[in-house]
């Protein structure tokens, strides 16, 4: 299946992995890239710029397809030297970036400067169209399903995703809310090159992640999740439990502030239930595609079973509709 999307990054599916803390490393992303998706590492899941850069030669040792590097600029408890991991990824020969987050315009100039492919993830039209401005290479539209942080204009992918494309030129990838075939038609039929899956891609066997969140996902339902951060305008899609219930109901509080409940949101705790499979130790990130995943695969029976289904639509119910 080619699109403008598997030609500008040289994949042979248009399936991209999501850029997701503690999760995006070098063994899954490998595992990706070799199944003919496009594989992502997290760069701030690496303690220090050093470390990214060992982690970028990992995944060269693993495969010698395409992959990427996320770089996400959010606010954080800590002070973040995004220059110098941004000059891990160029010395270390990436070729295609996945940006995110507040005020990328420094980054983006820099790695166009030094030959890399940009990919900016967005949740409205606006914000894309900014993009496009500063000359990324295509977008990840993110509807309001996905995990993480769906922006605050609530407008979910079958909307978001042609509205983006009526007004974008460069290839828009669907992100949000995918995780099987019928979403990939359906994504490409609303005008995306492609699409970009998260929590799908953490129940697979090379997930690197302990085995009780991995099922945990199976077990949950599309309500398996909380919105948190709401009255700070900075929301956030996370996994329903305990921990993320009493964040829920401490920001409901009037005069609620962050401080309130940044020990229970803290991302080491989040890192410690993810390995650990404590799911009361911290929140941590899924989108409501919880809802459509009913199996623990290994990356490429997924990516393979996706294409498949895909083909089948296409070729078979749609067609038949037609005939």
């Amino acid at each position: 299946m080619k699109t403008r999307f598997t030609e500008l990054c040289g994949i042979k599916h248009p399936i991209m992995m999501g850029g997701m803390m503690w999760v995006g490393r070098a063994g899954l992303a490998a595992a990706v890239s070799e199944a003919g998706g496009l594989g992502t590492i997290t760069a701030l899941t690496q303690p220090t710029p050093e470390d990214l850069a060992k982690e970028i030669a990992a995944v060269r040792a693993l495969t010698d397809k395409p992959f990427a590097v996320n770089l996400t600029l959010l606010p954080s408890m800590r002070e973040t030297p995004y220059a110098d991991y941004r000059r891990a990824i160029i010395e270390g020969g990436v070729k295609i970036v996945e940006t995110a987050g507040n005020k990328p315009q420094e980054h983006i100039d820099d790695l166009k400067a030094n030959g890399i492919l940009v990919v900016h993830k967005c949740t409205s039209v606006r914000h894309a169209l900014s993009a496009e401005r500063w000359g990324v290479d295509a977008i990840s539209i993110d509807g309001f399903e996905c995990a993480g942080h769906p922006g605050e204009d609530d407008v979910p992918g079958l909307v978001l995703i042609p509205a983006a494309a009526d007004k974008i030129r460069i290839p828009i990838i669907a992100s949000g809310g995918f995780g099987d075939g019928r979403g990939l038609v359906a994504a490409l039929a609303l005008g995306a090159e492609g699409i970009n899956m998260g929590t799908r891609f953490c129940a697979t066997a090379e997930a690197p992640i302990h085995d009780i969140v991995k099922q945990t996902y199976v077990a949950n339902d599309e309500r398996s999740t909380n919105l948190i951060f709401r009255n700070l305008h900075n929301t956030a899609r996370v996994a329903r439990n305990s921990v993320s219930d009493e964040v829920v109901r401490i920001l409901r509080e009037p005069g609620a502030k962050f401080e309130d409940v940044a020990e229970l949101v803290r991302g080491a705790k989040g890192r410690v239930l993810l390995e650990t499979g404590d799911l009361d130790a911290g929140i941590w990130t899924a989108g409501q595609v919880q809802g459509l995943i009913h199996d623990v695969p290994t990356v490429r029976d997924l990516i393979e079973r996706i294409m498949r289904e895909a083909e089948t639509i296409v070729s078979g119910r749609l067609a038949g509709m037609i005939g």
